[in-house]
């Protein structure tokens, strides 16, 4: 393990990649770029990491000695770190990118890569994750039907029930919180919530309206977030609720 530090960003990124010349190349560039840099080669010396060092974002590759990097980012999550993650691997098919921002990662990289790449993309993920709280403008929560998300705190509660989302959720949830009973299509919900068209394959929006609506949904509370087949996603009541004036 290798640390270097500046305190040019703020921000302290951890590689966690088990070729040691890639290793090496990141955590220079890092270093140089001026973020405060941790390393690991394995899962098992990333989950310590990520423990011990909570850094703001974590650049994973996918195939490791001891795990693979979508395993250690769903046991990640579970374990309540919802650190972002860049994602760098050999596989470069639709279907792989799609499962590893399905596990809860932020971004991916295909290998061979060019470190400016690299650089611009972790810039892009801690610039969608949100300002440092001394510079971020302070604006109202955003609220709908029991449904509360304060973009100053990263705060949700829906029905007097706290949230815990990663990220991209979160960003996904102000997303469709901003416009509320406006259908949003699945190319303008990638646009604003990931920055880039994703080669225009709108399956990761899918994948993570599913899992928000997972969190979302409970007994004490009607559901929120609905489909509109073959143009997008809606956040609102049911209609027999918005009927009722039950908003």
């Amino acid at each position: 393990m290798t640390v270097a530090r500046s305190p040019v960003t703020g921000h302290t990124v951890l590689v966690v990649e088990d070729d040691a010349s890639i290793r090496t190349l990141l955590t220079t560039a890092l270093g140089a770029a001026g973020y405060t840099v941790a390393s690991a080669a394995d899962g098992q010396e990333a989950r310590s990491q990520a423990g011990r060092r909570r850094p703001d974002l974590i650049v994973l590759d996918v195939m490791l000695p001891d795990t693979d990097g979508f395993r250690l980012t769903r046991e990640l999550r579970a374990q309540g770190v919802y650190t972002p993650v860049l994602f760098l691997t050999a596989r470069a098919g639709v279907e792989d990118r799609i499962r590893g921002l399905g596990s809860g990662g932020d971004d991916y990289v295909t290998k061979p890569f060019h470190i400016q790449e690299v650089l611009l993309r972790i810039r892009a993920i801690l610039r969608r994750a949100g300002a440092p709280a001394s510079t971020a403008p302070v604006r109202p929560p955003l609220r709908y039907a029991g449904l509360a998300l304060d973009e100053h705190t990263h705060a949700v509660e829906h029905a007097g029930r706290p949230l815990r989302l990663s990220p991209t959720e979160f960003r996904l949830l102000a997303c469709l919180l901003a416009r509320p009973e406006h259908v949003l299509e699945k190319a303008e919900i990638l646009q604003q919530v990931w920055r880039y068209d994703f080669s225009g394959d709108t399956r990761i929006v899918d994948t993570y309206v599913k899992n928000l609506r997972r969190k979302l949904d409970h007994a004490d509370a009607p559901p929120l977030l609905h489909t509109v087949r073959g143009v997008g996603y809606c956040l609102r009541l049911p209609r027999d609720e918005r009927d009722a004036g039950g908003r």
